[in-house]
């Protein structure tokens, strides 16, 4: 039998993929984080479903769980937040299904800061303005990075900037995005985006550290930064950008 790692996207059931909503529909198992998934999401589990939240459970534990319903007979609906392709320890939990003889494939889902993107109405690569997108973390309670990817270095390319897993440090690091971005730069924290229970804040690096605290976010959010953003209460006018080529005259020449 299988073990299916699922993108579960933001956590909101509308925004599964089909792939995903057929697989869960039909796995008997279910491994899922309870800290950022709808419970909408758990409700197309087949009925008598082992669901089970691995929030509380370490790695050993839930590899455990893995090869037990592998030896049982049973599929297995692993869900990952966001796109299983970032911080979704498929590295390290296919590895040890690989030990164990147990195969598996991955579903991709809605990345945390596509939903974001949308939620906010948009575009992070604005012609002339930003054509990159960083998506990155920092270091609190969590493994190293790699020396390379200091923040500070993806600031000095001013790119559109994604930060996963740090809302609780935002002031810290609204601060230390200054130097580079401006603090007058457009930035959005984005709350469980797509859920009921969606929040957006919205504002520059100089005040939406204090916007997070006051509204006590401690997980399940991602932050946008960059002069790509373009938002009201930062000031952005809706015509101070060129228009990319893409749909430009025919006399420009092939397009993508």
């Amino acid at each position: 039998m299988t073990v299916h790692f699922i993108g579960a996207g933001p956590g909101a059931a509308d925004l599964l993929t089909v792939r995903a909503t057929r697989l869960i529909a039909a796995a008997p198992v279910c491994l899922y984080a309870g800290t950022y998934l709808d419970d909408a999401v758990l409700e197309l589990c087949p009925p008598g479903a082992t669901l089970l939240d691995t929030q509380h459970l370490d790695l050993d534990a839930i590899t455990g769980h893995l090869v037990a319903a592998h030896s049982a007979g049973q599929d297995v609906a692993r869900l990952c937040s966001g796109d299983p392709s970032l911080y979704s320890a498929l590295a390290e939990q296919t590895r040890r299904l690989d030990s164990a003889g147990v195969p598996w494939d991955v579903t991709p889902g809605v990345p945390a800061y596509a939903a974001a993107a949308a939620v906010l109405g948009q575009e992070l690569t604005v012609p002339e303005v930003a054509q990159s997108v960083v998506l990155t973390r920092t270091q609190a309670r969590s493994t190293k990075m790699p020396t390379s990817e200091r923040l500070s270095v993806f600031a000095a390319t001013r790119a559109t900037l994604v930060l996963h897993l740090a809302v609780t440090r935002t002031a810290e690091l609204a601060a230390e995005l200054v130097p580079s971005y401006g603090a007058d730069c457009p930035c959005a924290v984005v709350y469980r985006a797509g859920q009921p229970a969606q929040q957006v804040l919205t504002g520059t690096l100089a005040d939406i550290g204090t916007q997070v605290t006051a509204a006590g976010f401690r997980q399940a959010a991602v932050i946008l930064v960059g002069r790509a953003l373009r938002l009201e209460r930062a000031g952005a006018a809706p015509d101070d950008f060129v228009e990319s080529h893409l749909y430009g005259p025919r006399d420009r020449g092939p397009q993508h």
